[in-house]
């Protein structure tokens, strides 16, 4: 099998599972059962991916305690590709791999390809008469309150990431961070605001689905901000 039809085939597993899901959410959901199901679905794989966030806490963890260390390294080597070579040795002796902090995000990108389908050719459904598949000129009210709470969750987020980043990039008393660190800050500072500009592009249901996943990665980053300062 190709991995073109193991793609369509996922898509369509899933597109059966929130179906089926709305059917069942009916009786108690009516007309917003699809949408009800969209979200439920959305939280039940994200829950999923939950042991892969936890990974990439226990990895901030240890790199946080490794700061004094990465500072000595820092003073020490003034090459850069002696510094790299240093600094991986020190975190594979202690268990990091260098990939640990990207799991989550990757495992995210192929959900995001599957619900991204899914979203294009929802059930049907409706949210206050606009219907699942409605764009932003046909739905303005629904839009302006998805758009709302998009930005919302955006600012909050890229506030919290770039903090991490920025912590992680210089930790305290050492060094101002390299310019590439820099770039990283700026970069998951800005990123969470492309999920506006998506939901604004996108049908309702994709708006929706983009919306819960971001209010779960807001959590998750809270979540990974109080464990890490509490085991600091």
């Amino acid at each position: 099998m190709s991995l073109s039809n193991v793609f369509h085939a996922v898509v369509d597993a899933a597109h059966t599972a929130i179906t089926s899901l709305a059917a069942h959410l009916t009786p108690v959901a009516g007309s917003l059962a699809a949408a009800v199901a969209i979200v439920v679905f959305t939280l039940l794989v994200r829950a999923s991916l939950a042991p892969l966030a936890y990974l990439q806490i226990r990895t901030e963890r240890r790199r946080a305690a490794l700061a004094p260390e990465l500072e000595q390294l820092r003073k020490k080597h003034q090459d850069p590709m002696e510094l790299a070579t240093a600094t991986l040795a020190l975190q594979r002796e202690h268990g990091i791999g260098p990939f640990a902090g990207l799991l989550p995000a990757l495992a995210q990108a192929p959900f995001f390809m599957v619900m991204y389908r899914v979203a294009m050719n929802p059930p049907s459904g409706a949210i206050a008469g606009v219907p699942l598949t409605a764009h932003l000129s046909a739905g303005l009210p629904v839009f302006a309150v998805l758009l709302a709470l998009s930005a919302a969750i955006a600012w909050w987020s890229s506030r919290r990431a770039a903090d991490l980043a920025r912590a992680a990039a210089a930790p305290a008393g050492s060094e101002p961070a390299p310019q590439a660190a820099r770039l990283t800050v700026a970069t998951l500072k800005y990123l969470p605001w492309l999920n506006v500009l998506a939901v604004a592009w996108l049908p309702l249901a994709g708006g929706l689905y983009l919306v819960t996943s971001a209010a779960w990665t807001a959590a998750e980053q809270q979540a990974r901000r109080r464990l890490t300062t509490t085991h600091r």
